[in-house]
């Protein structure tokens, strides 16, 4: 992939100064089967701060993160990075430079990356896969490189995995109008035996996806749209227009699915238990009430169980990402998950929410730990889980030029 300053013409006739991988924004959907050796050649034309790919959510040996002065220098102008990783786990990804991730994000550098099962599940081999990556190149919302929306023909009894990922750094609210639909996944992680849901409003916060199964009606297309981005309709199959749903509740993933019958993490106890409070002080973005390197790490023992309880103290939706690492949540303001287990690698909190998650310590490293609205990192929300005995010869900072989350 190479990394270029382009004048990008988009469809509603605008042109827009883009940074691009491969001279598209997004860049090329990546799509890998599970268990495949992945690698990838970063080239860097000309964008003249450096710049690197993180691969959102696929536990990738730390060397392979693409954290600019973590894991990596920044890729300068005239110079290449290769990454390898296995892509252990399917799923919906995606990809983004972590070189001022704020600017470089918005600028247009990220691009979906699929991970599709080895064997896929009968009822999902036959259905339409369709990736939908909504993004903001500077004030311009845009779904797929487009600012017209998404048409996908299919014939009434055919069935859409709708891919939904957010780009963005601000919550997408997604209503679904025409038929009824399962939330399949959350984060590329299969939530078991969903239910059909009907109205409901789902919730994708910045850096999330959300994966849809929608089984197309004999007399109506299906309209998938958010308030954030209005003129952006993702229209499924043909007919006629479908009401639009008003007033329909949140999706909550409390009580979605059904309990696994032997669930593994009955008989697991914590060794330690960690809190952290997103919040805000004048116009810094803090963690237990620091920001930045002020924040002190966590510091993990590999093999080691974290119970870490994420509390929203207000100044706005933080959903907060960890890297390299998958977590399971266990409760929302005290109360336990009753339906799916639910794995995530980047959960969205809401203001005076309090949330239990459980950790294994099992991906040995140095690790970024921030609020994905990624303006909110850039202001101080973001801090590092490290492993005992792991060091690194890179370095963070202006001498440097290597700045992570500016």
């Amino acid at each position: 992939m190479t990394a270029a300053r382009t004048v990008l013409q988009l469809d509603n006739g605008k042109t827009v100064d883009a940074w691009t991988f491969n001279g598209s924004s997004p860049g090329p959907e990546l799509r890998v089967t599970e268990g495949d050796l992945v690698v990838v050649t970063l080239h860097n034309k000309d964008i003249e701060d450096g710049v690197t790919v993180h691969w959102h959510g696929i536990n990738v040996p730390c060397s392979q993160d693409g954290i600019a002065g973590v894991t990596q220098d920044a890729v300068q102008p005239g110079e290449q990075f290769t990454y390898t990783f296995v892509a252990s786990a399917p799923g919906t990804y995606w990809y983004h430079s972590h070189q001022m991730s704020s600017i470089q994000a918005k600028k247009g550098l990220l691009g979906s990356i699929i991970v599709e099962p080895r064997e896929p599940s009968a009822p999902l081999s036959s259905a339409t896969d369709v990736s939908a990556l909504y993004q903001r190149m500077d004030s311009t919302v845009l779904l797929n490189g487009s600012a017209k929306g998404l048409n996908v023909p299919g014939k009434a009894g055919e069935q859409v995995r709708l891919r939904l990922t957010n780009g963005d750094n601000e919550t997408m609210n997604f209503s679904v109008d025409g038929a009824p639909f399962q939330v399949i996944a959350m984060d590329g992680h299969d939530l078991h035996e969903p239910g059909l849901l009907d109205g409901d409003m789902i919730p994708v916060g910045a850096g999330q996806r959300f994966d849809l199964l929608i089984r197309l009606p004999e007399s109506s297309k299906v309209v998938v749209r958010s308030e954030s981005a209005k003129s952006l309709p993702i229209m499924l199959g043909s007919g006629n227009e479908p009401e639009r749903t008003e007033g329909g509740k949140m999706f909550s993933f409390i009580d979605y699915g059904t309990p696994l019958k032997d669930d593994p993490l009955r008989m697991l106890k914590p060794d330690r238990n960690i809190e952290l409070r997103l919040g805000q002080s004048l116009f810094v973005k803090t963690i237990n009430g620091r920001s930045f390197h002020e924040i002190p790490p966590i510091t993990a023992k590999e093999g080691e169980r974290l119970l870490i309880s994420i509390a929203n103290d207000g100044g706005g939706d933080h959903p907060f990402h960890l890297h390299g690492h998958t977590f399971r949540v266990l409760s929302k303001n005290g109360i336990p998950l009753k339906g799916s287990p639910v794995f995530l690698d980047t959960l969205l909190t809401k203001k005076d929410e309090i949330y239990e998650v459980y950790l294994v310590a099992d991906n040995p490293g140095l690790w970024m730990a921030h609020c994905h609205n990624l303006g909110h990192a850039s202001m101080g929300m973001s801090m590092m889980l490290n492993y005992e005995g792991i060091t690194t010869p890179y370095r963070v900072g202006t001498k440097s030029g290597n700045l992570p989350d500016l």
